[in-house]
């Protein structure tokens, strides 16, 4: 009986009350710093990758404040499974809020009806087709949005605001509950089984290990002055003209090729991101040098396609749609490798004879299962109700999540720095494969609804959901728990977002503070296709299936022959906006992790994993402070990242 207590309490802490009070605190200051970054300054944008610097940054500030706490007061300290609940919760609350989420979302709502006139005929076109309930239509309360100086808190504000931004609150909250049903439903076979290792998390990790051995290490502290040495210099010279810059960010190369056909490659930056450098050479050797081989293969395919006149074709040679055939054969692929483990769970769901024990689970399996079935019906019917046919809205969401499976998968197993998709989502897929003219206005209009969490997939919830089961997962913290404390982040995440972004636009005015294309971007389109519908795209339909058999070569190839280099999900990252941005950093982590390996080995390479970390925390907490300095002095401020 003594064993056993002792064992209790010495039992790892991780979803504790303390715990989940800190992170409810620093959701809406995490919420209010990232809408001030990507909607006010519209710099720094956090959430365009897939290693968020503010959630990490907010993780070093508590780690370092533990371990006076463990100094001075060792019982108050918070455990790592205590810390890194936290970091879950705010990462999926950060991805609710970012780029891809409620920032697009919320312009939406008044938009179409600010934004109207007798040029465009929009109140003609499709006002009619938009849900009151999901709208905000009332000029004299969006007026004070776009225009700002208003107070937002009234019971006037409140009562128009209220009811889409309920609607939307409870769609959000349940995709992000199916998500987690499927998460808990492929953890056991792709954790246990396959033994995915979520590369993304190593460094969290190792920043809340109890003795904190990372921060001992020279090596570490190298990178880090590298890194952080060049953002101050950097810092610095943006506010003395005077001092030059180490040129970190990007420069485009397109104006210096003019010549037809060369200058089909288009905007093709070049930029020395520390961080993904950092990123880049904890990831592995053939998907590294996959992600910037496929990059300049996109590009040369735009140049061949120039070269041939084959771009009076629109669209062609149809780069998104390759990818997207490419991210379904993610989906499919980690379908097919755990197809007996699937079995075994739909046998446990029916109440069949299994192998599969589900004690240890987040959630029981026939309890995830259902509860990702009438989440997928709710969202099914919430589309039904504004309008969308029900085949339509079935087949919107099998291909949405069959996206989120494949992002996640992506994440899980190699750590994938950036995957965006831009707008090549159900939406942009189904009116492509039918044709707009196969709809009629009222699904038109509801997928154009649906254009703010499609827009792209970059600060998608569903693999840190995953993320986060790993980390428990680590720390032996009751996967239970994880599941209660991610669905108190949902609501707290949603209600966080909604705060930050009316607080700030009101208070400065979305048209003249704010990125104002999101909403543009969703209406044009829908005039577009309103005013000249067209049929059935067969060569866009025709390259996603290339793009699928292309990764699926590639992915046979890679398991028959050990030295085979190309790697299927560099060829699905590779034609993503972000990868713009981040192809040079990674070919310089290629280059470094080649010669190091070769020349060093894998203990020196080992050696060195300090120093790549450091490269990567020297530029978020410096990036980081000097944004938070600028925003409270409210002047500008340099950017470590676009």
């Amino acid at each position: 009986m003594e064993q056993m207590e002792h064992r209790e309490e010495t039992a790892p802490r991780g979803v504790t009350w303390r715990a989940l009070l800190i992170a409810l605190v620093i959701i809406p200051i995490n919420a209010y710093w990232v809408v001030q970054m990507e909607v006010v300054r519209y710099s720094a944008h956090p959430t365009t990758v897939s290693f968020f610097f503010n959630t990490v940054f907010i993780l070093l500030l508590l780690a370092v404040a533990n371990m006076v706490v463990r100094r001075f007061f060792p019982k108050g300290a918070l455990s790592q499974g205590e810390l890194l609940i936290i970091y879950a919760i705010l990462n999926v609350a950060t991805c609710i809020t970012g780029h891809d989420g409620l920032e697009v979302l919320l312009p939406q709502l008044p938009w179409p009806f600010r934004f109207a006139s007798a040029q465009n005929h929009w109140e003609e076109m499709f006002h009619k087709q938009i849900p009151t309930w999901l709208s905000v239509r009332n000029e004299a309360i969006y007026r004070g949005y776009f225009e700002g100086s208003t107070n937002p808190y009234t019971l006037t504000q409140l009562r128009v605001w209220g009811p889409p931004l309920l609607a939307w609150g409870g769609f959000v909250f349940v995709l992000l509950l199916v998500m987690l049903c499927i998460n808990c439903l492929i953890r056991k076979q792709w954790l246990e089984g396959e033994r995915l290792t979520c590369p993304l998390v190593h460094l969290p990790l190792e920043m809340t290990e109890r003795r904190v051995t990372l921060f001992r290490k020279p090596a570490f502290w190298i990178g880090f002055a590298l890194a952080a040495g060049m953002d101050t210099w950097n810092s610095l010279a943006f506010h003395f003209p005077g001092l030059p810059m180490i040129p970190i960010a990007e420069k485009d190369l397109s104006p210096y090729i003019t010549g037809r056909p060369w200058n089909a490659v288009g905007w093709t930056p070049i930029s020395f991101y520390p961080f993904i450098i950092g990123l880049g050479l904890l990831i592995p050797s053939d998907f590294l040098f996959s992600c910037w081989f496929f990059y300049l293969f996109w590009k040369a395919e735009r140049v061949i396609t120039a070269a041939f006149g084959w771009d009076q074709y629109p669209n062609f040679p149809f780069i998104n749609q390759q990818a997207f055939g490419a991210y379904m054969t993610f989906c499919l692929y980690a379908i097919w490798l755990g197809r007996g483990y699937l079995r075994a769970v739909a046998r446990k769901v029916l109440g069949l004879p299994s192998p599969l024990t589900d004690e240890r689970e987040p959630l029981p399996y026939r309890t995830a299962a259902l509860g990702a079935l009438l989440g997928f019906v709710a969202l099914v019917w919430f589309s039904a109700a504004a309008g969308m046919k029900v085949w339509l809205a079935v087949s919107f969401f099998l291909i949405y999540f069959a996206l989120a499976v494949a992002v996640t998968r992506m994440r899980a197993q190699f750590g994938s720095p950036v995957h965006d998709l831009h707008f090549t989502g159900p939406d942009t897929t189904l009116s492509m494969t039918f044709g707009t003219q196969f709809f009629d206005k009222k699904d038109l209009t509801i997928m154009s609804l649906y254009f703010w969490f499609n827009r792209a997939y970059r600060n998608h919830p569903m693999p840190h959901q995953f993320e986060g089961l790993r980390m428990a997962d680590r720390t032996r913290t009751s996967p239970r728990r994880y599941m209660g404390a991610m669905m108190v982040a949902a609501v707290f995440g949603i209600l966080a977002g909604f705060w930050a972004l009316l607080h700030l636009m009101y208070s400065y005015g979305a048209q003249a503070k704010s990125r104002m294309s999101f909403g543009a971007e969703a209406f044009d389109r829908l005039a577009g296709w309103i005013n000249a519908p067209t049929g059935p795209d067969w060569g866009a339909t025709g390259a996603v299936g290339v793009g699928l058999g292309l990764a699926f070569f590639l992915e046979v190839m890679r398991t028959r022959f050990v030295m085979w280099p190309f790697h299927p999900l560099g060829f699905a990252i590779s034609s993503s906006w972000e990868m713009n941005l981040v192809w040079m950093p990674l070919l310089i982590a290629w280059a470094l992790k080649t010669v190091i390996l070769r020349y060093g080995g894998l203990n020196t390479f080992r050696a060195l994993v300090p120093f790549f970390m450091g490269l990567i925390l020297g530029q978020f907490v410096v990036g980081s402070i000097v944004n938070v300095v600028s925003i409270v002095m409210q002047v500008p401020s340099y950017m470590f990242w676009q």
